[in-house]
Protein backbone atom coordinates (compact mmCIF):
# COMPACT_ATOMS: atom_id res chain seq x y z
CA UNK A 1 0.00 0.00 0.00
CA UNK A 2 1.36 3.21 -1.33
CA UNK A 3 -0.06 6.39 1.28
CA UNK A 4 0.52 10.02 1.47
CA UNK A 5 2.91 10.24 4.50
CA UNK A 6 1.58 11.95 7.56
CA UNK A 7 3.54 13.94 10.45
CA UNK A 8 3.53 10.82 12.54
CA UNK A 9 5.62 9.24 10.25
CA UNK A 10 8.15 11.85 10.47
CA UNK A 11 10.36 9.56 12.79
CA UNK A 12 10.26 6.27 10.62
CA UNK A 13 11.50 8.69 7.30
CA UNK A 14 14.20 10.15 9.28
CA UNK A 15 15.19 6.42 9.91
CA UNK A 16 14.98 5.47 6.72
CA UNK A 17 16.94 8.48 5.50
CA UNK A 18 19.61 7.21 7.16
CA UNK A 19 19.29 3.65 6.33
CA UNK A 20 19.46 5.00 2.47
CA UNK A 21 22.98 7.38 3.54
CA UNK A 22 24.86 4.06 5.04
CA UNK A 23 23.43 2.40 1.87
CA UNK A 24 25.21 5.37 -0.57
CA UNK A 25 27.99 4.82 1.98
CA UNK A 26 27.82 8.56 3.76
CA UNK A 27 25.94 8.35 6.33
CA UNK A 28 28.10 12.06 7.84
CA UNK A 29 25.62 13.23 5.46
CA UNK A 30 22.32 12.51 6.59
CA UNK A 31 22.33 15.52 9.28
CA UNK A 32 18.09 16.33 8.60
CA UNK A 33 16.49 16.32 12.14
CA UNK A 34 12.72 14.94 12.85
CA UNK A 35 11.98 18.88 13.02
CA UNK A 36 13.75 19.80 9.45
CA UNK A 37 11.66 17.25 8.04
CA UNK A 38 8.43 17.94 10.02
CA UNK A 39 8.98 21.59 8.69
CA UNK A 40 9.62 21.04 5.01
CA UNK A 41 6.79 18.23 4.93
CA UNK A 42 4.28 19.63 6.83
CA UNK A 43 5.15 23.01 8.07
CA UNK A 44 3.11 26.38 6.86
CA UNK A 45 4.79 26.48 3.44
CA UNK A 46 5.75 22.81 2.26
CA UNK A 47 8.54 22.35 0.40
CA UNK A 48 9.12 18.74 -0.09
CA UNK A 49 6.07 15.87 0.03
CA UNK A 50 6.32 12.38 0.72
CA UNK A 51 4.86 8.87 0.01
CA UNK A 52 5.29 5.77 2.79
CA UNK A 53 5.60 2.60 1.63
CA UNK A 54 3.69 -0.41 3.98
CA UNK A 55 2.79 -4.21 4.41
CA UNK A 56 -0.58 -5.33 4.74
CA UNK A 57 0.19 -5.06 8.68
CA UNK A 58 1.06 -1.15 8.60
CA UNK A 59 4.56 -1.53 8.65
CA UNK A 60 6.19 1.22 6.96
CA UNK A 61 9.17 -0.48 4.61
CA UNK A 62 10.02 2.41 2.18
CA UNK A 63 9.16 6.15 1.05
CA UNK A 64 10.03 8.08 -1.27
CA UNK A 65 9.90 12.26 -0.66
CA UNK A 66 10.08 14.72 -3.45
CA UNK A 67 10.00 17.66 -5.14
CA UNK A 68 8.19 20.15 -7.43
CA UNK A 69 10.94 21.35 -10.48
CA UNK A 70 9.98 23.31 -13.53
CA UNK A 71 11.09 22.87 -16.88
CA UNK A 72 11.41 26.39 -19.21
CA UNK A 73 11.76 24.29 -21.80
CA UNK A 74 8.55 22.62 -21.66
CA UNK A 75 6.64 25.26 -19.45
CA UNK A 76 4.92 22.86 -16.73
CA UNK A 77 6.40 21.33 -13.44
CA UNK A 78 8.06 18.19 -13.01
CA UNK A 79 8.40 15.81 -9.97
CA UNK A 80 12.26 15.38 -8.47
CA UNK A 81 12.65 11.94 -6.68
CA UNK A 82 14.90 13.50 -4.19
CA UNK A 83 15.15 10.15 -2.36
CA UNK A 84 13.20 6.92 -2.83
CA UNK A 85 14.47 3.95 -0.36
CA UNK A 86 12.76 0.33 0.33
CA UNK A 87 14.44 -1.25 3.46
CA UNK A 88 16.60 -4.62 2.13
CA UNK A 89 13.91 -7.01 4.15
CA UNK A 90 11.03 -5.43 1.44
CA UNK A 91 12.99 -5.42 -1.67
CA UNK A 92 11.67 -7.64 -4.84
CA UNK A 93 7.94 -6.96 -2.86
CA UNK A 94 7.23 -4.44 -5.70
CA UNK A 95 7.16 -1.29 -3.13
CA UNK A 96 9.54 0.97 -5.42
CA UNK A 97 8.37 0.51 -8.55
CA UNK A 98 4.25 1.03 -6.48
CA UNK A 99 6.27 4.54 -5.28
CA UNK A 100 7.22 5.32 -8.86
CA UNK A 101 3.86 4.50 -10.19
CA UNK A 102 1.75 6.59 -7.96
CA UNK A 103 4.43 9.38 -8.45
CA UNK A 104 3.61 8.85 -12.20
CA UNK A 105 -0.11 9.03 -11.27
CA UNK A 106 0.64 12.60 -10.00
CA UNK A 107 2.41 13.66 -13.21
CA UNK A 108 -0.21 12.54 -15.16
CA UNK A 109 -3.21 14.15 -12.73
CA UNK A 110 -1.69 17.24 -12.82
CA UNK A 111 -0.58 17.89 -16.28
CA UNK A 112 3.62 17.31 -15.04
CA UNK A 113 5.88 16.25 -18.12
CA UNK A 114 8.63 15.14 -16.09
CA UNK A 115 9.67 12.87 -13.29
CA UNK A 116 13.56 13.17 -12.87
CA UNK A 117 15.78 11.57 -10.16
CA UNK A 118 19.55 10.79 -9.29
CA UNK A 119 21.41 7.86 -8.73
CA UNK A 120 24.90 6.42 -7.63
CA UNK A 121 26.95 5.26 -11.05
CA UNK A 122 28.18 2.27 -8.44
CA UNK A 123 24.24 1.44 -8.00
CA UNK A 124 23.85 -1.42 -10.13
CA UNK A 125 20.61 -2.98 -9.26
CA UNK A 126 19.04 0.19 -9.12
CA UNK A 127 19.83 1.15 -11.99
CA UNK A 128 18.60 -1.96 -13.97
CA UNK A 129 15.37 -1.57 -11.86
CA UNK A 130 15.07 1.71 -12.98
CA UNK A 131 16.02 1.11 -16.63
CA UNK A 132 13.16 -2.02 -16.90
CA UNK A 133 10.55 0.33 -15.79
CA UNK A 134 11.72 2.52 -19.06
CA UNK A 135 14.12 5.18 -17.27
CA UNK A 136 16.27 6.48 -19.44
CA UNK A 137 19.71 8.08 -17.92
CA UNK A 138 20.52 11.35 -18.81
CA UNK A 139 24.16 10.78 -19.75
CA UNK A 140 24.82 14.16 -21.21
CA UNK A 141 24.29 16.08 -18.06
CA UNK A 142 26.70 16.02 -15.07
CA UNK A 143 25.16 17.04 -11.37
CA UNK A 144 27.34 20.11 -9.76
CA UNK A 145 26.33 21.09 -6.31
CA UNK A 146 27.59 23.71 -3.92
CA UNK A 147 27.63 22.98 0.19
CA UNK A 148 29.32 24.08 3.34
CA UNK A 149 32.11 26.40 2.63
CA UNK A 150 31.61 26.84 -0.96
CA UNK A 151 28.17 27.89 -0.89
CA UNK A 152 28.56 30.05 1.71
CA UNK A 153 31.65 31.80 -0.22
CA UNK A 154 29.72 32.40 -3.34
CA UNK A 155 26.73 33.51 -1.44
CA UNK A 156 29.48 36.11 0.31
CA UNK A 157 29.75 37.38 -3.22
CA UNK A 158 26.22 38.46 -4.16
CA UNK A 159 27.12 41.62 -1.97
CA UNK A 160 29.92 42.77 -4.18
CA UNK A 161 28.07 42.08 -7.42
CA UNK A 162 25.37 44.59 -6.71
CA UNK A 163 27.78 47.02 -5.92
CA UNK A 164 29.98 46.20 -9.08
CA UNK A 165 32.94 44.94 -7.11
CA UNK A 166 32.85 41.41 -8.00
CA UNK A 167 33.74 42.71 -11.88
Amino acid sequence: MIRNAVEADVPVIRSMIRELAEYERVPHEARATEEQLREALFGERPAAFAHVAETEEGEAVGFSLWFLSFSTWRGVHGIYLEDLYVRPGARGGGYGKALLAELARICGERGYERLEWSVLKWNEPTIAFYEALGARPQDEWTVYRLTDGALAGLAGLAGLAESGAAD
